[in-house]
């Protein structure tokens, strides 16, 4: 049976502008500060280069100072580092996940009360085990 603690909340908070601050851009900043570059953070995270740039430059243009700084590439080894404020932006995001976490650890337990139980399909064999074995490919509707 699921319990409360097996749900997982995924916090968006919305800033000005319509741009969001979720948990993909915070694992992004965190991949970053990890790789020390923005496409090895981009591959770990199976995402184009492109793509994590335009969602940095967002974040960048969004608060009061850039949350990633970037060196030229080259002899001098480019690469991407977190700023005191993408350090910040982390924290705070971090903080507030898991206070929600903690604020809704009742609600959480409720709701996965109501879930349906849990079943196993093995594909491979094409067998169906589990609440949903009764419901088998052979039985005629």
């Amino acid at each position: 049976m699921t319990q409360g603690k097996d749900l997982k909340i995924r916090l968006k908070i919305e800033l000005p502008g319509g741009v969001r601050l979720g948990y993909g851009k915070v694992d992004l900043l965190r991949a970053v500060a990890r790789e020390a570059s923005i496409s090895a953070a981009a591959r770990t995270m199976g995402m184009s280069y492109r793509r994590a740039w335009l969602l940095i430059d967002e974040l960048n243009k969004s608060f009061a100072s850039p949350v990633i700084e970037t060196r030229i590439g080259g002899k001098a080894h480019g690469g991407a580092t977190l700023t005191q404020m993408g350090e910040k932006i982390v924290a705070i995001y971090q903080a507030a996940e898991e206070q929600a976490k903690t604020a809704m650890a009742e609600n959480l337990s409720d709701l996965a009360a109501c879930l349906a139980p849990e079943t196993e399909i093995v594909t491979e064999t094409g067998t169906v085990t589990g609440d949903l074995a009764e419901f088998s490919e052979t039985d005629e509707a």
